[in-house]
């Protein structure tokens, strides 16, 4: 087996939790239907919703950049998860990230809303008839970021199906982010990765999500 990063560091803590969480971070990378770059947003989207922003973001963001996810990619990441995790964490970790070492943002450009289509368009639709002041808001965070660059629809969907096992968020929402990932390129075997990789970060969680999702 390769050494995950951060294993040394965890053996000083405990020998025995780092035998245990080294097996358990194996898991997550022998997955065969979860890209690299999506095996290591997954690791830091579940930083921001425990959160979790010292040791193991330190080893999630060591771990992704000698992976070859570019730092930007990495800062995008953080910028998309802001609305579905909160923006006041996401403060947080960017701060983090800075003390980490993560190299200083290259896209500065004004961000332009793109018109919203398909399953986001449909999902904004359905919430104007609970309440339209929350689908204009919610259609405004959509509409600037889900167009962005730097990540595809896919692992954006991935890192939002992410946050709905953590926060349990196993109706409409993760339907939406099933949907989205599916239309890019996922399938049921991507999902079930997934689900087997957040494991990790709590059973219980994931066997919930994994009931929702069949159904």
């Amino acid at each position: 087996m390769t050494q995950l990063a951060g294993a040394e560091a965890l053996a000083a803590l405990d020998p025995v939790f780092a035998q245990l969480a080294v097996g358990a971070g194996h898991n997550l990378w022998g997955l065969t239907h979860l890209t690299t770059r999506e095996k290591a947003f997954v690791c830091l989207t579940a930083d921001l919703c425990h959160p979790h922003l010292d040791l193991p973001l330190a080893m999630h963001l060591q771990m992704a950049l000698t992976q070859g996810v570019d730092p930007e990619a990495i800062r995008e990441l953080y910028r998309h998860l802001a609305p579905y995790v909160g923006y006041p964490i996401v403060v947080t970790a960017f701060q983090r990230l800075t003390e980490l070492g993560l190299p200083r943002a290259q896209d500065d450009k004004p961000v332009e809303p793109a018109p919203l289509a398909g399953p986001l368009a449909r999902a904004v639709h359905a919430l104007e008839d609970v309440d339209p002041g929350l689908a204009a808001f919610t259609e405004d965070q959509l509409a600037q970021r889900w167009a962005r660059p730097h990540l595809t629809i896919r692992e954006r969907a991935i890192a939002c199906l992410t946050v709905d096992v953590f926060y349990q968020t196993l109706g409409e929402s993760l339907r939406l982010h099933a949907e989205l990932a599916k239309s890019a390129g996922a399938t049921d075997d991507t999902l079930r990765d997934l689900l087997r990789g957040v494991a990790e970060f709590g059973m219980p969680r994931a066997w919930a999500a994994a009931r929702a999702l069949r159904q």
